[in-house]
């Protein structure tokens, strides 16, 4: 018979110390990580990527090393742990910085102890143009990972931007100029480019990486005031947010977001539009040109926010460049002529003119002709 004496340590499962392991204590996961791994789940599902199968997709980090993309990276690979996606990076070297190559090869090996595979260091050159440096390193940051993308047949980039950079892109377009597409900011996806940290702060990812005991590189030129984008992120969002109060990068980010959805829906009613409008070059035009024909009277009865984007659609058809605001605006002063009127030169060797209807009209009378668009050929 058992001995039912309580007092008894043989009986009594509180005395036994050791005869089972202690319980292990899981950790508990920072709320900012789980926010982090839930933006990139869901962002990747949007974009059609389905989790899992015989071959998982290939997903690819763009890691410099800083605080956004190791933060970006360690979120990702919980994935990658999981099985539900195969994840690697590129981490590019702009050869910019004495000891660029040092900051690399540590890069490299944060994310290759966080098990993501494989990881590819790309050095690029960055030539002096009129661009800018920036707009030039940004340029050939691209070049590379498309160059990954492709070598590696990857299904997707992850970029580690957050709201902070879509603020700080935001106010840059404010002070430009600009329109609503270049207000709308940063998309979230474009093409195989993925950007799922845009409704995180940059604390989170310092979070982050202080809980995951990272150690990340900051880029020196982030804080240097001969660069705009450093002057507005050191300098005047935190004079707004003096004098403003808290809350002025969310304001231009949910800004960003309005703006996007209204510059998607006029895009696609303007690209419908030129479909619509766009004719085949007259007969016997001349033969080192191209040219692109758009029916006058219909443009007037465009929307003006439609009819602009219609005539940059115009410009690029013929292999020209996204003309600015004032080249537009002469654009359409030509619908105001009467009789032949132009051309207005727009960059990339394109130039418009308004062409009247081959018959005689009244002197002053509004003409039913075209506006023409001439690319002239390099040879």
């Amino acid at each position: 018979m058992l001995d039912e004496n309580p007092n008894n340590s043989s009986s009594n499962p509180a005395a036994d110390t050791t005869s089972r392991p202690a319980p292990r204590v899981r950790k508990r996961l920072l709320p900012t990580l789980g926010d982090a791994r839930n933006s990139i789940r869901d962002t990747l599902r949007d974009a059609g990527l389905v989790p899992g199968g015989d071959t998982p997709p290939l997903i690819l980090v763009a890691c410099s090393g800083g605080p956004d993309s190791l933060a970006l990276a360690l979120a990702a690979s919980f994935f990658s742990r999981r099985g539900d996606y195969r994840v690697g990076a590129v981490v590019v070297d702009h050869r910019l910085q004495p000891g660029s190559a040092e900051v690399a090869a540590s890069a490299r090996d944060k994310l290759e102890q966080m098990g993501l595979d494989p990881v590819l260091v790309r050095q690029v050159s960055v030539p002096e143009s009129g661009m800018g440096p920036e707009a030039a390193a940004r340029t050939v940051r691209y070049a590379a990972l498309d160059a990954a993308v492709e070598e590696l047949e990857a299904d997707a980039v992850l970029l580690g931007h957050t709201l902070d950079d879509q603020a700080e892109q935001v106010l840059l377009g404010l002070m430009r100029g600009s329109g609503t597409r270049s207000l709308a900011g940063m998309p979230a996806v474009r093409g195989k480019y993925l950007r799922p940290f845009l409704s995180l702060r940059r604390e989170q990812t310092l979070e982050i990486c202080a809980h995951a005991a990272l150690e990340p590189w900051h880029d020196p030129s982030n804080r240097d005031p001969a660069y705009a984008r450093s002057r507005v992120r050191t300098e005047v969002l935190p004079f707004l947010e003096d004098m403003l109060g808290p809350g002025i990068a969310e304001a231009l980010f949910r800004s960003s977001r309005i703006l996007s959805a209204d510059a998607d829906y006029l895009d696609a009613v303007a690209a419908q539009a030129f479909e619509e409008l766009r004719a085949a070059a007259p007969a016997g035009s001349a033969p080192d040109s191209e040219e692109l024909l758009l029916p006058e009277a219909q443009l007037r009865e465009l929307a003006p926010a439609v009819r602009q984007r219609v005539l940059a659609l115009a410009a690029l058809a013929l292999g020209g460049a996204q003309p600015s605001y004032e080249r537009l605006a002469a654009v359409q002063s030509l619908l105001r002529r009467t009789g032949s009127a132009g051309p207005v030169q727009l960059v990339g060797k394109v130039s418009v003119y308004r062409q009247p209807r081959a018959k005689s009209v009244h002197h002053g009378a509004a003409s039913y002709g075209n506006l023409v668009f001439r690319k002239k050929s390099s040879t």
